[in-house]
């Protein structure tokens, strides 16, 4: 069933250095606003946000599949998962250049959720840009929207 159901793609990351593409992430309206999603307990993303206490969220656009492979650990990284991209840094983690969309995310709380931990966190700053198209994960694919 979860294969039928298209998840937008985003990409996670936090400093140090770490990062991972998540395709379950909701936006839950309020104020403030709050996201929720499932990350790989295992992962260096979820080790480093949880130390830090903050990470960075971009939503993924159609022109960033391999970026997102390269996250997700599909594709090799050679010099590591930012290599070959220029980076900014902010208070919450490494921010894509030339990225005009990006929420700075406070870690609430976090619990095993599955297979998964469900990660609650409080959104403290967003840049909003242009419309782009959004990258989507369906049927174990990446697809247009």
């Amino acid at each position: 069933l979860r294969g039928r159901l298209p998840s937008p793609v985003t990409l996670w990351t936090a400093d140090p250095r770490a990062g991972l593409t998540v395709s379950s992430t909701e936006i839950v309206d309020g104020d403030p606003g709050r996201l929720l999603g499932l990350v790989d307990e295992e992962s260096e993303l979820w080790e480093a946000a949880s130390a830090a206490g903050r990470f960075v969220v971009l939503p993924r656009v159609q022109a960033g599949q391999q970026l997102a492979d390269r996250f997700a650990g599909l594709l090799p990284a050679p010099g590591g998962l930012f290599a070959g991209a220029e980076w900014t840094a902010t208070e919450w983690g490494p921010v894509l250049a030339g990225r005009a969309s990006w929420a700075g995310c406070r870690v609430d709380a976090a619990r095993p959720f599955g297979w998964s931990m469900l990660v609650e966190a409080t959104i403290e700053h967003i840049e909003v840009g242009p419309d782009e198209p959004p990258l989507l994960h369906y049927r174990g694919r990446y697809q247009a929207f």
